[in-house]
């Protein structure tokens, strides 16, 4: 299997509102001219973080811990990470061009004789009393949830094939969202790298709640036992509210003392970890 990177261009436009800091501009693939959608976009330990949109347009704000010396890190699935130091970006027009690279990775054949279902979290919904919600009380817009991550922590002890993905909503006031699903390699107690280089885009539509379940056949996604601790997020993306008032999508959870979810704010921000069980689970075919 072969992943080749290719040129793209970013324009950037760097706008001051009253004491509100933004770099915005769009992602496009300078070899066909097309937009280049959903890149990450962000600074470490900053709490700083974005995602382009379906048109490669992206708007970044920076807060007051943010200084000219810092980098913005743009990463992509297929793409080389790219770095650029905000005080690279003062002028309204900056395009940076990026070398492609080819990186060839070897396709993954697994063969299991006898393979056996296997689940891995938490499938009970539970009482209803407990909620993992997306929306934070500071949020000022729904552009506030892009980036922001939610998930749980696997032990994988065995090698297994994924076939989905699954979660429970309890409440959801959205047309439309977008979620992109991640695997990282759990490190320190935390999530790390990235385990799976496959680009991963799902959709909750019409305000939909209950179980919600992604079918990950088609991508081929084979989880190796010598992985260990292994986090499973999913990150928001894009979103088209029901009305102007819209800002609740909740995940159900409990609180537990043997396992642990994970949640950061913004890309490239500090994971943090928590005590609790969200109804958030794969169904895999283990050897």
């Amino acid at each position: 299997m072969k992943y080749t990177t290719f040129l793209f261009s970013i324009v950037f436009t760097s706008t001051i509102f009253a004491q509100e800091s933004t770099i915005s501009g769009k992602l496009k693939n300078i070899q066909n001219n097309e937009e280049l959608d959903y890149v990450n976009i962000g600074i470490a330990n900053k709490n700083v973080g974005t995602v382009s949109n379906s048109k490669g347009i992206f708007v970044l704000k920076l807060n007051e811990k943010v200084n000219p010396n810092d980098t913005i890190v743009f990463s992509h699935i297929g793409f080389e990470i790219k770095k650029i130091l905000v005080n690279q970006l003062n002028s309204d027009h900056n395009i940076i061009e990026m070398i492609p690279s080819e990186n060839s990775l070897k396709e993954v054949v697994v063969s299991f004789k006898k393979p056996k279902p296997k689940q891995f979290g938490r499938s009970s919904k539970g009482l209803g009393l407990m909620h993992s919600n997306f929306f934070y009380a500071f949020d000022k817009t729904v552009d506030d949830y892009l980036s922001r991550e939610r998930g749980m922590e696997f032990r994988i002890k065995k090698d297994c094939k994924v076939e989905t993905f699954n979660f429970n909503i309890t409440s959801n006031e959205f047309k439309s969202v977008k979620f992109r699903l991640n695997f990282y390699k759990v490190e320190n107690g935390l999530p790390s790298k990235i385990l799976i280089e496959k680009d991963i885009i799902f959709e909750v539509k019409d305000n939909k709640l209950g179980l919600f379940t992604v079918d990950l056949k088609p991508y081929d996604i084979y989880l190796d036992k010598e992985m260990g601790d292994i986090a499973v997020t999913i990150q928001w993306i894009e979103s088209i509210k029901t009305n102007e008032k819209s800002k609740f999508f909740s995940i159900s959870t409990s609180a537990s003392v043997t396992e642990n979810s994970f949640y950061r704010e913004k890309n490239m921000a500090n994971w943090f970890k928590s005590g609790q069980s969200l109804t958030f689970y794969l169904n895999t075919m283990c050897q």
